[in-house]
């Protein structure tokens, strides 16, 4: 059940009186269980353009136009899903670019893990901007992450990535303990 399946007024269930309960006069109740039948189809019938306006469930046509719209376009081999995301997030991700903060929310409602973005380190030119993310996260996304900082990035900025190669850390606890003794001697 969809948002709009959940939002919209329920149609109330067929209950016809028991005189025409379809055992005595069948003609009542199979009219009442066919009107109940057809409010139910135009009751669908009526979320459907709803349904159409979301970018998550319209079809494949309607979402393009929706894309055209808020001005995204689909990359080579990009799967639907994400298309479809890239759409529906389009007005928050304008929104949240231009600031370091606002960047990685785009990057987390795309589904790229963890990212870290740092401007003006030492030793770097002013306007580079280093994107720190796994190995496996640029190799997976690096179609993504070009539209993105097309897309998003900042005028007059370089982006550069550092790449990342997380190893797992394994830690045990013991308890250490120990005894300490001091001895002074004389020379004499």
């Amino acid at each position: 059940m969809d948002k709009h399946q959940r939002q919209a007024p329920e149609i109330p269930e067929h209950k016809a009186p028991w005189w025409m309960d379809g055992r005595e006069q069948q003609e009542p109740h199979f009219l009442g269980n066919g009107l109940n039948t057809f409010w139910r189809k135009a009751w669908h019938w009526l979320l459907f353009p709803l349904r159409q306006l979301d970018p998550l469930e319209c079809s494949e046509n309607i979402l393009n136009v929706l894309a055209w719209d808020r001005g995204i376009q689909r990359f080579s081999n990009e799967p639907l899903s994400l298309y479809r995301k890239r759409v529906k997030y389009a007005f928050a991700n304008a929104r949240d670019a231009g600031d370091i903060a606002g960047f990685k929310r785009i990057f987390e409602r795309l589904g790229i893990g963890w990212v870290e973005l740092h401007e003006r380190q030492p030793g770097v030119p002013w306007d580079v901007i280093l994107i720190e993310l796994a190995d496996h996260e640029l190799a997976r996304n690096q179609q993504l992450l070009q539209v993105l900082i097309q897309h998003y990035g900042r005028t007059c900025r370089r982006y550069r990535y550092k790449v990342v190669y997380p190893q797992p850390l394994r830690l045990h606890a013991a308890r250490f303990s120990g005894s300490y003794q001091v001895f002074g001697a004389k020379l004499g």
